[in-house]
């Protein structure tokens, strides 16, 4: 009998660690921001220490939105760039789910898109597309993100269809920084980042100079030598845990076909 109990106690334990993000989701409950924007949220979230807005914040400023013009013609990468995609092949990445379509790749499911090399202080740039017409639910939309070292996420987003919390939207810091305009073009059409990345240093495993990005989206000035203030995630504060300043790039699949061409890194 006392062997039984156990095996159910522990049953029934780890079906509760099993259910907590179902229960975790379930109680973040969506806001709309106060000013009758149709901007949504969280009111439940920590608050970020140097600007006195909650992570995810329905109520944080939204940048404007700007009409960055037509797409362009897709630039030829100068001749130090390490070329990660040229619309054959995933042979400067580690295996993934995703696939070659097209001359561009294809994010499938929730699979990552990590890089086999590693970089430090950078520049990047990359094209990314949001499927049209937009489908699946709202935090789906076009959601992919470029994470910097692999710790840092630059975010992709349908930003020009949905009102996501400011610091979640396209070219946002995620979870920190929104950026200071919304250059989103529609879903089904291309779009630029171009990512200039500073690393953080770390001295004797202690955080010395923070990590910065200065980036422009589909041409227009979306940060200017923003500090990064840790690594990212949803609803949560950022932290430097990592101590490391050289890591992958890597594309985050979020189960929404975002697709990619011509990425190419050059080492600064």
């Amino acid at each position: 009998m006392k062997n039984r109990l156990q095996v159910s106690l522990v049953s029934l334990s780890i079906g509760l660690v099993s259910l907590l993000p179902t229960v975790e989701l379930q109680g973040a409950e969506l806001v709309q921001a106060k000013d009758g924007s149709g901007v949504y949220g969280y009111n439940d979230t920590p608050l970020l220490p140097w600007c006195g807005y909650r992570v995810h914040d329905p109520d944080r400023p939204a940048p404007k939105r700007i009409n960055p013009g037509p797409v362009p013609a897709p630039a030829a990468p100068p001749s130090d760039a390490v070329v990660l995609f040229d619309g054959k092949d995933l042979s400067k990445w580690q295996p993934t789910e995703c696939k070659v379509v097209d001359g561009c790749i294809e994010a499938v499911g929730a699979g990552n898109l990590t890089t086999k090399e590693s970089f430090g202080n950078c520049q990047i740039h990359l094209e990314w597309m949001a499927p049209n017409p937009p489908s699946g639910p709202w935090y789906n939309r076009g959601n992919n993100g470029v994470f910097l070292l692999g710790l840092y996420e630059i975010q992709i987003f349908d930003s020009w269809t949905e009102k996501i919390y400011p610091d979640g939207q396209a070219a946002a810091i995620y979870g920190q920084m929104p950026p200071l305009v919304n250059a989103c073009r529609p879903p089904g059409e291309w779009q630029t980042f171009d990512i200039v990345f500073t690393a953080p240093v770390f001295e004797s495993g202690k955080l010395a100079q923070p990590a910065r990005v200065t980036m422009f989206h589909n041409g227009l000035l979306a940060h200017l030598n923003e500090e990064i203030r840790g690594e990212t995630g949803h609803r949560i504060l950022p932290e430097y845990k990592q101590k490391v300043s050289k890591g992958p790039l890597r594309l985050s699949g979020h189960d929404c076909p975002v697709r990619f061409r011509n990425i190419w890194i050059r080492t600064l």
